[in-house]
């Protein structure tokens, strides 16, 4: 660039803020670059002619009065055939391409594309002309992925008008696939490409109130704290109690059509553990590897922070996308509270007046953004589409009085809470089901109840009164011993047991048991109750509980769920068969 074209100088650098003066043109979330590398970075505050500038590279070697470069655009994400199976860093720089071209480190102010514009794909179009299209109407598909069929969209920022010209046939991503005149007699050409900007929400219809669940494959949550297709939910728990395990089974076993994993501030080894798996896992409802459906976001603890705070708008960004074109899409946030530091660090040095433990003000406006871009709405092309939104939360301590915790659960309708004591016994996924909650509940119940399984809500509810009962007469065994009780209270405590130990205690690193359809759910919960009802009968016929406890069938039923989902209505049927026996004396 000439001197000229330099609209700053740097007057102040603290680590990766940057203020610079004589930038009086500039508006808040332009994007910059600065520096003669040309950093990438974003005006977060303007103070007369002085902005400060959020720097998401090293800043290490800026100095003052170095130059800084605005471009009057705000910092945007690509948005076109080539996003699944890619992972990309927080601000969108695909990873994948980085490396290949300059080794393992990023080079700063690298300048790259951020989808392939030189791949073709074979575009087959949905209008003609002399359609009138408007904007968030679908003009075409692509085959992006074996898993996955993408709509190409027209963006919602432009004008409604009249199709001129259907480009039909192998285009790259940057070539014109229609053109159209629109209301102001204008001739527009139209890529696959979009840019949208990451801090604004993606327009719709309106918003409908989640009714469908969201089915993941996790007994703990299908059964006890579902969650709705378009709803948010929020695990917190502290370190060590499970929580991007649970993420990952989500991300890898949930009925979603797209997956959007945001791995904000964590550790580089977990999201290599994410990156080396799912290109071997292989979807159960597709048959394809599950990298056909999945995005994956990259903002490692050792990058830049402010980064960070750009990780999560990218990620929902590209939900939203996907999301307009009619999918269910899962968003994955891990976690939240790396974001939040992020935010923190940004402004202590902004010399902002700090709100609770040093968070800023803003804190939980700023999660409330993100959160309530996720639901099930009608997209502007007349379809239904929906965000779901999981969020970590990383509690130091495990302490969820904390602010990002408190602040999330002012939000959110489903509270997964990790308890470390759960973790420490080995009982994985290690939610705690005194502790956590789905606002949900009732109305996924009614619907498995009007779906196939009609006794849904009358198992879920009596597991959970079990669960309840059993702290009750636990309170009491650790005060005057278990031979205290009577064999009816006994057997309630064995059906708690039976309910945590061969029901929500589920191993995700094992090939049958990392997952469970809802019909494996049902008929496991009926096994155990069908013994229990069995039990009870034969209760007044026994001198020793142990007849209970050691009677064959049920340790058949604890290996129930380790059951091929092919042979799941022959073993059934077996077990039920011993059940009906014991009971009539045989």
């Amino acid at each position: 660039m000439s001197d000229k074209e330099i609209i700053g100088r740097i007057i102040k650098v603290s680590g990766p803020l940057v203020v610079a003066s004589g930038l009086s043109s500039a508006q808040v979330y332009d994007v910059v670059r600065v520096g003669e590398k040309r950093l990438l970075g974003e005006v977060i505050e303007l103070r007369g002619e002085n902005a400060s500038i959020q720097v998401y590279e090293e800043t290490a070697g800026i100095g003052v009065e170095d130059p800084v470069f605005l471009t009057s655009e705000p910092l945007s994400v690509w948005l076109a055939p080539g996003l699944i199976g890619n992972i990309f860093d927080g601000i969108e720089r695909p990873l994948k391409e980085i490396y290949e071209q300059e080794g393992i480190t990023i080079p700063l102010g690298i300048d790259i594309d951020r989808l392939d514009t030189k791949k073709g794909f074979d575009f087959k179009p949905l209008v003609k002309v002399g359609d009138t299209i408007k904007g968030g109407d679908i003009l075409g598909e692509v085959s992006e992925t074996p898993s996955l069929l993408h709509k190409i969209m027209l963006s919602p920022k432009y004008k409604s008008g009249k199709v001129t010209k259907v480009l039909e046939g192998t285009k790259n991503i940057l070539e014109t696939i229609v053109v159209y005149t629109n209301i102001d007699e204008e001739e527009v050409l139209v890529p696959m490409l979009q840019l949208w900007p990451i801090r604004r929400p993606r327009p719709v219809l309106k918003k409908l109130a989640p009714k469908i669940p969201m089915k993941t494959g996790q007994r703990t949550i299908d059964a006890l704290f579902p969650i709705a297709l378009g709803g948010i939910a929020a695990i917190p728990g502290p370190f060590g109690s499970g929580k991007t395990v649970v993420q990952h089974q989500l991300a890898k076993w949930s009925d979603c059509d797209v997956i959007v994993y945001v791995g904000c501030g964590e550790r580089g080894n977990e999201m290599t553990d994410v990156l080396m798996e799912f290109p071997e896992l292989i979807d159960p409802y597709t048959k394809q590897p599950l990298m056909n459906r999945t995005v994956l976001i990259a903002n490692t603890s050792n990058m830049p922070v402010a980064a960070r705070e750009a990780s999560i708008y990218t990620g929902i960004t590209i939900a939203e996308y996907y999301r307009d074109m009619g999918y269910k899409v899962a968003i994955m946030a891990d976690s939240t509270s790396r974001w939040a530091e992020a935010l923190r660090e940004m402004s202590s040095r902004l010399e902002e007046m700090p709100g609770e433990e040093g968070y800023p003000a803003y804190l939980g406006s700023r999660l409330s953004e993100f959160y309530e871009r996720a639901g099930l709405v009608e997209t502007l092309s007349h379809k239904i589409g929906a965000i779901t939104a999981i969020g970590a939360i990383s509690p130091a301590g495990g302490d969820t009085s904390e602010p990002v915790s408190q602040a999330t659960l002012r939000i959110v309708k489903v509270f997964w809470s990790l308890s470390a004591s759960l973790a420490y016994k080995r009982h994985f996924p290690a939610i705690d089901w005194l502790k956590s909650y789905s606002l949900y509940d009732s109305t996924i119940t009614k619907y498995y109840d009007d779906n196939n399984f009609p006794r849904w809500s009358s198992f879920i509810k009596r597991a959970q009164r079990v669960l309840e009962e059993e702290e009750q007469l636990l309170e009491i065994v650790r005060l005057v011993g278990m031979d205290t009780l009577s064999f009816s209270d006994r057997l309630k405590l064995l059906e708690a047991q039976m309910i945590r130990e061969d029901f929500l205690l589920q191993n995700a690193f094992d090939k049958v048991d990392s997952f469970s359809s809802s019909k494996k759910e049902y008929v496991l919960l009926n096994l155990i109750y069908s013994f229990i009802d069995m039990a009870n009968k034969k209760l007044n016929q026994i001198s020793k509980f142990k007849e209970i406890e050691e009677i064959p069938v049920r340790e058949i039923i604890g290996r129930f769920k380790y059951v091929e989902e092919e042979k799941l209505d022959k073993e059934y049927n077996s077990i039920i068969e011993s059940i009906i026996s014991l009971e009539k004396g045989a």
